[in-house]
């Protein structure tokens, strides 16, 4: 299988490649994406595309197949990006009033997606 510092710089590259592609999907419905990997106190947030005032926050996540994906995002994760979300929408003209919402985009292992909007019931 590899040795784990291999593993790790594939499951990077994976991730990256998958982060990609779901990008490329918000563009082509008309997202532009304003932010990739974009840290915040509580950690980092996958993607940011705005649609025009509204901000969507993108938690992106791989694995064999979509159930697998989905059971990677627990409760103290969603914490650490609603927490990083608030101190992005601080620099936004309408601050913590912005419209938004948080999804998840579920990617397996052959590299087919699936969005959850609005995954975390925050509108």
């Amino acid at each position: 299988m590899g040795s784990p510092r291999r593993r790790g710089y594939l499951n990077h590259r994976t991730g990256e490649a998958a982060e990609q592609r779901i990008a490329r999907d918000y563009e082509r419905r008309g997202f532009a994406i304003a932010g990739r990997r974009w840290r915040g106190p509580g950690g980092e947030i996958d993607l940011i595309a705005r649609n025009g005032r509204g901000v969507v926050f993108v938690e992106v996540k791989q694995s064999r197949d979509f159930d697998r994906a989905a059971e990677r995002i627990g409760r103290r994760q969603m914490d650490r990006i609603c927490a990083s979300a608030q101190a992005f929408l601080a620099g936004e003209p309408d601050g913590q009033l912005t419209e938004m919402r948080f999804d998840v985009a579920l990617v397996d292992a052959t590299g087919a997606f699936r969005i959850v909007e609005n995954a975390f019931g925050l509108t």
